[in-house]
C-alpha cells in the first residue's frame, strides 16, 4: 500500500470516522430516546386514565411532559455532535420570553383554563354565571369556555376573563330556593291572601316539605302590603315553580277579589285663565 493511500486512511480515521461515529451515536441518542418518550407517554396515559383525570388536564400533562422530554433528547443528541447547547439552550430561552410576552393574554387565560381544570368551580352541562355571561357550559378548553344562552346562542368567554370574575354555579347545589314578593292592597283580607298562598305552595308537589316553604309579611311598603314567599325545590325545577306560582296567583287572587296594586299616574290638567 502506497505511502498517499495511508495518508488517507489516517486522515480518514483521524478526521472523518470520528464524525461519522458521533453522526451514528447521535441519530441512535434521537430515535432511542423518541421512543423512551413514546413508552412513557403511553404509561403516563394510562395512569392518568386509571386515576380518572380530567381528559383536559391530562392532555395538558402529557403534552408538557413529552415536549419537555423530546427537548432533552434533542439537546442530548446535538451535544454529541460537539454543537454548544449552553447557546441554543439561551436562544430558545429568549424566543419563549418573546413569544410569551406577544401572547401574553393567551397565556393567562391558558393558566386560568387549567386553574379551572383543577378547581373545578364549574363542569359541562351546569347553569353559570360569569364575566356577564348566562348560560349552560357546552365545553371547558385550556383558553376558552364554551356557553349556550337560554335563547340557542352560543357564547365563547376566554378563560382568563371567567376565572377573574365572581362566579355563580346555579348547578352546584341540588336545591334552590324561590324567592318571590306578591303585593295586595291595603283594603284587601290579608289573612285570606296569606292562606292562598300557604294552599299554593302545599299543593305543588315541587315545592319541597323540608326546608318548610316561607310565606310572611315582608313590608308595609306606600301603595301594598307585600308578602315574600319563599319555597324549596330541585335545582332543575326552579324557572318551573317560580312561572306556574306568578300565574297561580294571579289567577287565585282574582277568584279571590284580591287586587295587585300597580303605579298609577294621575294627569291634572289646569285650564288657562283667560284675560
Amino acid at each position: 500500500m502506497s505511502m498517499e493511500n495511508l495518508d488517507l486512511i489516517a486522515l480518514f480515521n483521524s478526521h472523518v470516522l470520528p464524525h461519522i461515529v458521533n453522526i451514528a451515536i447521535a441519530i441512535a441518542i434521537f430515535v432511542i430516546g423518541r421512543w423512551v418518550v413514546k413508552i412513557i407517554k403511553n404509561v403516563l396515559s394510562k395512569a392518568l386514565e386509571k386515576a380518572k383525570t380530567d381528559p383536559i388536564l391530562s392532555d395538558f400533562i402529557q403534552s408538557i411532559t413529552t415536549t419537555l422530554m423530546m427537548f432533552i433528547v434533542i439537546i442530548a443528541a446535538l451535544s454529541q455532535l460537539g454543537i454548544d447547547t449552553s447557546s441554543f439552550i439561551a436562544l430558545i430561552a429568549a424566543a419563549g420570553l418573546a413569544i410569551g410576552l406577544a401572547l401574553q393574554n393567551s397565556l393567562q387565560n391558558f393558566a386560568a383554563g387549567v386553574m379551572i381544570v383543577l378547581f373545578k368551580p364549574f363542569k359541562t352541562g351546569d347553569f353559570i354565571e360569569a364575566a356577564g355571561v348566562t348560560g349552560i357550559v357546552e365545553q371547558v378548553s385550556m383558553f376558552t369556555s364554551n356557553l349556550k344562552t337560554g335563547d340557542n346562542k352560543k357564547i365563547i368567554v376566554p378563560n382568563g376573563q371567567i376565572l377573574n370574575s365572581p362566579i355563580t354555579n346555579y348547578s352546584a347545589k341540588d336545591t334552590r330556593r324561590v324567592d318571590m314578593v306578591f303585593g295586595i292592597g291595603y283594603d284587601d283580607d290579608l289573612k285570606l291572601a296569606k292562606s292562598i298562598l300557604e294552599k299554593l305552595t302545599t299543593e305543588d308537589d315541587r315545592i319541597l316539605k323540608d326546608p318548610a316553604c316561607t310565606v310572611a309579611v315582608a313590608e308595609l311598603a306606600d301603595s301594598s302590603v307585600n308578602f315574600n314567599v319563599r319555597p324549596w325545590v330541585n335545582s332543575a325545577d326552579y324557572w318551573a315553580v317560580m312561572w306556574d306560582m306568578n300565574e297561580k296567583v294571579k289567577l287565585a287572587f282574582d277568584d279571590a277579589n284580591i287586587s295587585i296594586p300597580y303605579p298609577q299616574m294621575d294627569i291634572h290638567l289646569n285650564k288657562p285663565e283667560q284675560d
